[in-house]
């Protein structure tokens, strides 16, 4: 599905933050704290920023509502979301630009691909030195399209940084 202008902007209040006897079990990444968008063919890297950003900014609220330190997680999290997005625009190896949040409780796993070539060194995207400081690993694997994915892990509570 592509993200769209045209969405239903009371789509996110029906996500349930988890409740305390959910929170209190150990969390599996899955269905329930994760979310996926896709960007089409006729974002450029700008507008794809910008939708995926206010996408995440809906819905990240629910996916951390059991987080500590969950605002400031969430700017840390939207920061590198819109770097990997702009970088993957760019070098868009797949008609779509697909992604996903995940968040087990202590990191948020964020994957956005598919690039045509190599993750740049930081010194030709200089977005990079903001996602490499505020992650504790970032990599990319080959995607199913042929392209890379890039993934980025994102601290989140006591042990997170933020902006």
């Amino acid at each position: 599905m592509t993200i769209s202008d045209a969405m239903p902007q009371l789509w996110a209040s029906s996500l349930r933050a988890p409740t305390a006897a959910k929170a209190a079990a150990p969390q599996l990444l899955g269905l329930e704290n994760s979310l996926e968008f896709r960007v089409g063919p006729e974002c450029g890297s700008v507008e794809a920023m910008r939708r995926s950003r206010r996408f995440a900014a809906m819905v990240l609220p629910a996916l951390l509502a059991a987080a500590p330190g969950a605002e400031a997680a969430a700017e840390s999290i939207l920061a590198v979301l819109a770097e990997l997005v702009d970088v993957t625009a760019r070098h868009r190896a797949s008609v779509d630009l697909a992604g996903r949040i995940s968040c087990d409780g202590s990191h948020a796993l964020l994957t956005v691909g598919e690039m045509d070539e190599a993750l740049p060194q930081p010194e030709e995207e200089p977005g990079l030195f903001l996602v490499h400081r505020l992650t504790d690993g970032i990599g990319q694997y080959q995607g199913d399209e042929g392209g890379r994915v890039t993934w980025a892990s994102v601290p989140v509570g006591s042990n997170g940084w933020s902006l």
